[in-house]
């Protein structure tokens, strides 16, 4: 599971929580059902805001079902989203993940660096690629302007330089993330709504781009990866700038847009979206800062040079498998990243640390939809 919407039990009214788990089996089972077990590896939280969208603008009438026990809960039953809007979901989910290993692939870095890996992942990301767009067919969805506007990211990257502007580097995100929100009004039944969605999936993927890169720059220049934020010279405040526009573009988007129940999305692309911003960059309100880098002497001590520790794909695999079984994914207070060996949260944990900021404020109200659920600004 991955995607900068990550859920937060503190920030989470009790009465949303079983809606948010809702959307995210009903992402996960639609993923099996449709391209397989091994495609659940895929689940991305951000993708939830497709299935999200199209239930707002139905009402009581999206689709759902009861599903039976699951580790990742539990063991509870849980009511889940199905039809259309999970499907969407999986369709983005699936591309997403195969343009990451896709990515890999060419860079020759990451899961493609093993050993015997490279050939295997390559066609990893074609069967994910030819399943999301079996998926998307089946919802009237075309898939290869997506994946167009995907490979056109390589080219954008490539003609990059120091005068380029960085809304340059995020177009073809921005381009493919909104023609998923915009089907999103198909699939809900509003049209209307198409333009609008537009804007904020252009909005969305510029984002989700921005925060990838700032939460990616200090190890790509430790390990002279490419990274947008350096190549431009923008550096991570120019991209705190453009992220926080794009998060009041998105609000103002799906402001105008006609929807039915306003709660989830509100959740999801308001509080989840700006506390995603504040976790990567930091506010005058958020607990959480970006780390210092230090440059000290050669005699520092070895815990002063760690580095979380990364594995190879199946040994990934396996440990994200071992995540699952205890249910530490969604359980554990803290537990470290299968793949990547940073630390991560469980995603249903009783309370996290990350929303303690409404103790330095003394305007915190629920209903203000403040930085986590307090009036003050995260700004």
């Amino acid at each position: 599971m991955f995607g900068m919407l990550a859920p937060c039990p503190s920030r989470t009214p009790d009465g949303l929580k079983p809606r948010w788990m809702g959307h995210f089996c009903g992402l996960c089972l639609e993923l099996r059902d449709d391209a397989g077990q091994f495609a659940r590896l895929t689940t991305n939280y951000d993708a939830l805001a497709l299935s999200v969208l199209v239930e707002a603008q139905q009402g009581d009438d999206a689709h759902g079902r009861n599903a039976g026990p699951c580790a990742l809960r539990g063991m509870r039953r849980q009511r889940i989203a199905t039809g259309e809007g999970p499907r969407l979901a999986a369709t983005a989910s699936l591309l997403l993940a195969s343009a990451k290993i896709r990515d890999h692939v060419e860079d020759g870095d990451g899961i493609a660096a093993r050993p015997g890996a490279r050939g295997l992942a390559g066609v990893t990301a074609d069967r994910l690629r030819a399943k999301a767009a079996l998926i998307g067919d089946s919802i009237g969805l075309p898939t290869a302007p997506l994946v167009a506007a995907i490979e056109r990211q390589r080219e954008v990257e490539r003609a990059c330089g120091a005068s380029t502007p960085l809304t340059d580097v995020t177009a073809p995100t921005e381009a493919a993330t909104a023609e998923l929100f915009a089907h999103a009004a198909v699939l809900g039944g509003r049209p209307e709504n198409a333009a609008p969605f537009r804007a904020a999936g252009a909005a969305f993927g510029r984002l989700a781009h921005l925060l990838d890169a700032a939460d990616d720059f200090d190890e790509d220049a430790e390990r002279g990866a490419w990274n947008p934020l350096a190549a431009t010279g923008s550096g991570v405040e120019g991209a705190r700038t453009l992220a926080k526009g794009a998060l009041a573009d998105m609000k103002a988007a799906l402001a105008s847009a006609s929807l039915i129940d306003e709660t989830m999305t509100g959740l999801l692309l308001d509080r989840y979206a700006r506390h995603a911003v504040s976790k990567t960059f930091g506010s005058t309100c958020a607990t959480y800062r970006r780390p210092e880098r230090h440059h000290g002497s050669h005699h520092e001590t070895r815990d002063d040079h760690y580095r979380p520790r990364r594995r190879g794909f199946w040994a990934g695999l396996c440990s994200f498998a071992v995540l699952c079984c205890t249910c530490q994914l969604c359980c554990a207070d803290h537990y470290e990243g299968p793949w990547s060996g940073r630390p991560r949260e469980g995603c249903c944990r009783d309370a996290c640390d990350c929303c303690e900021c409404c103790n330095c404020c003394s305007c915190c109200g629920e209903s203000d939809g403040g930085c986590c659920g307090c009036g003050c600004s995260c700004d």
